[in-house]
């Protein structure tokens, strides 16, 4: 037996990062290692600059309860050349002084609608998982679901729980009044041989991140909770 905390991340739209370019900003399927240490750092109130060693040595694995359906959005954005963008004070500015040559291009944003995950969190250091706790409950800065403009639809209900396994402890969980009956089917958890992601954070100043292997194992997970 060991300690587990466990929690719940709901949205109304969520997205979780995956290799992107300037054009294209793509969404997993499951919030990632970063994502989930980056929502514990915002509850924690860990700014992007400060140290994340605590939360580094913690281990993970998610429950997808549901992963949402896809949503596509579109947005435009215009470029200017670099030689008129030296000169003027600002971009209205170096708009009126760009003319006809600036360019007008499409950018894509994936998101999923109305996912639904459980998350366990141990570690084997000496910090209690009690205080991250608190955290979540408690949380510093706001909390979301990958951007900004994708808050959580419902508290996180985290606990502190005592199991065998994490699929074990993530049957304690607390689920959403409209999702109380929801059963998870799949745990994403560390392996040595399996689907390789790029979500472990290194350099976060500079956002690189290096890869580990994940396996998807088929559970069925069924709290039954709701939040009150």
């Amino acid at each position: 037996m060991r300690p587990y905390l466990i929690f719940t991340l709901t949205a109304a739209l969520g997205s979780m990062g995956a290799m992107a370019g300037h054009e294209r900003r793509g969404s997993a399927l499951w919030p990632g290692r970063s994502a989930v240490l980056g929502l514990v750092a915002a509850a924690s109130g860990i700014r992007r600059g400060g140290d994340f060693s605590r939360l580094d040595a913690l281990s993970l694995a998610v429950a997808i309860f549901d992963e949402g359906h896809a949503l596509r959005d579109y947005h435009t954005y215009e470029t200017i050349p670099t030689a008129v963008v030296r000169s003027p004070n600002s971009r209205p500015e170096a708009l009126s002084a760009a003319g006809q040559r600036s360019n007008t291009s499409i950018t894509l944003r994936d998101y999923r609608c109305g996912p639904l995950y459980g998350v366990a969190l141990w570690s084997e250091a000496a910090d209690p998982l009690e205080s991250l706790r608190d955290a979540l409950l408690h949380p510093v800065f706001p909390l979301y679901l990958g951007r900004k403009a994708c808050p959580l639809a419902a508290p996180t209900g985290a606990r502190v729980v005592e199991a065998e396994t994490p699929d074990a402890a993530l049957q304690g969980l607390t689920l959403p009044p409209w999702r109380r009956h929801a059963v998870a089917e799949r745990l994403v958890r560390d392996a040595e041989a399996g689907e390789i992601v790029h979500d472990v954070p290194v350099d976060r100043s500079r956002w690189h991140f290096s890869a580990r292997s994940v396996a998807v194992d088929r559970v069925s997970i069924a709290p039954g909770g709701a939040a009150t």
